[in-house]
């Protein structure tokens, strides 16, 4: 697939995953949610690795890196994704995501000395320009409730981790791990972390037998983690050096709607 084809799939993928993460919400805590989307996930790639026959073995120190990459990528940043969308319009969530690629470009300048170029400096403010123009009638609707506070924190929170694991996978890729068994493992370490997280903050290890939570949370393993991730991956490896995550970025901060977007600061449905 050409690099433009690569980057249309992961934004047609993750503009739905907002709305998917809708029905992960409710009687099953956001920590244990996240800890069976990367576990499974997490699985299926393993299991791809096997079949082709892919080195799956690296160096403890490089063991570390991964764990980082998932922690941050796969684990705390999703986890703060599903907190945020308890309390605010996936609009908001959607807007703090398209400041990403800004973060990212500061990040690989102060930490990999990349020169910041102005034509990504413009892009990634006309995009995040756009994509508050979109969702303005749902802010226009918004006070500043406890809520709106705390999913903006959530959302804030979610996105400076988003942007370290970013810049993690950046150094990951240039000392020459591959996608899928990054991926596989990353995934496996950030599940981990997470299934501690879920007793540690004294969370019910429970799980939704409904037809909605299945159906999303597969929805969101297969497509939303290894389709999406892998695409955005591979986009960024053939269009060359960038800000890390600048494609997931964008892609993460499409337009799209959920039943949250219908209701206002405080929860209740809007007329």
């Amino acid at each position: 697939m050409t690099n433009l084809q690569l980057f249309v799939a992961a934004a047609a993928i993750w503009g739905t995953t907002w709305l998917a993460i809708t029905y992960q919400l409710g009687s099953v805590a956001p920590e244990a949610s996240v800890t069976y989307r990367f576990f499974l996930a997490s699985l299926m790639l393993f299991a791809y690795c096997f079949a082709r026959g892919l080195r799956l073995r690296y160096p403890p120190r490089e063991h570390l890196w991964i764990a980082f990459q998932g922690i941050a990528m796969f684990s705390v940043s999703y986890v703060l994704v599903y907190y945020a969308e308890q309390h605010v319009v996936s609009g908001l969530v959607a807007v703090g995501f398209s400041a990403s690629p800004l973060l990212g470009m500061l990040g690989l300048r102060l930490c990999f000395g990349t020169p910041m170029t102005a034509r990504m400096t413009a892009g990634s403010l006309l995009g995040l320009a756009g994509i508050t123009l979109v969702f303005w009638p749902e802010f226009a609707r918004m006070g500043m409730g406890a809520n709106v506070v705390a999913g903006a924190t959530y959302t804030a929170l979610a996105v400076i981790i988003s942007t370290v694991g970013s810049l993690v996978a950046h150094r990951n890729h240039s000392a020459g791990l591959p996608v899928w068994q990054g991926m596989a493992w990353g995934m496996l370490y950030g599940s981990i972390f997470s299934f501690g997280t879920t007793f540690l903050m004294g969370q019910p290890f429970t799980f939704e037998s409904t037809l909605p939570y299945v159906a999303s949370l597969l929805y969101l393993t297969v497509l939303g983690s290894i389709i999406a991730f892998a695409a955005t991956s591979r986009s960024s490896t053939a269009s060359g050096p960038r800000a890390p995550g600048t494609s997931a970025s964008w892609c993460r901060s499409w337009p799209s709607w959920s039943p949250a977007s219908s209701k206002d600061s405080s929860g209740t449905p809007s007329p």
